[in-house]
């Protein structure tokens, strides 16, 4: 019988950018936006304040777009500081190159494994699905998932008792699957 896992998201990860005021590199994003018209033109920045002082950064979201270039449903979530659009935007790999952030996922999700009742069988057929784009290594997971310790799982790996059709080290953000044999 094959077990179905997740990985979902219970907070938005932090930012991992340079604070210009005391040269921390952690910012928590709190769902804020600010927008600024100027005439026919519109400015968009998603706020992000400092895990060390406090400062508030921008990211920017929109720069000088003409007004009606923008989807109204789009300006509705900026100005109702939309929690949803907040981690849409912190996934979307254009904002992060354009502000030169990076992502820090440690403590921002979990694994969801559906029970304990896989615990005890010797073999296992697991499916992994991400519930958004969490760079995590495979070996956490099926630790974490089975109740093991990762060097009990990387010696598995090694004589092939854990296989997957994916490279288990390293970090993997996308689905894959893999079957244990105890």
């Amino acid at each position: 019988m094959s077990e179905h896992w997740v990985v979902m998201p219970t907070c938005l990860p932090l930012v991992l950018r340079r604070c210009h005021s005391c040269a921390s590199e952690r910012f928590r994003a709190n769902g804020k936006f600010r927008v600024n018209a100027h005439h026919k033109l519109i400015d968009a920045w998603f706020l992000v304040l400092c895990t060390g002082c406090g400062e508030t950064a921008k990211l920017t979201v929109l720069e000088r777009r003409n007004v009606r270039s923008v989807r109204p449903e789009l300006l509705d979530r900026l100005h109702d500081n939309d929690p949803g659009l907040a981690a849409e935007l912190l996934r979307d790999p254009v904002l992060r190159r354009r502000n030169r952030i990076a992502l820090d996922w440690d403590d921002a999700w979990r694994l969801d494994t559906g029970g304990s009742e896989h615990l005890g069988r010797e073999v296992i057929d697991v499916s992994v699905r991400f519930a958004a784009r969490i760079p995590v290594r495979p070996v956490r997971l099926i630790a974490e998932g089975c109740g093991l310790s990762r060097a009990e799982v990387e010696r598995l790996i090694a004589e092939g008792k854990v296989v997957s059709a994916v490279r288990l080290s390293g970090k993997l953000s996308g689905d894959f699957t893999f079957t244990l044999k105890r």
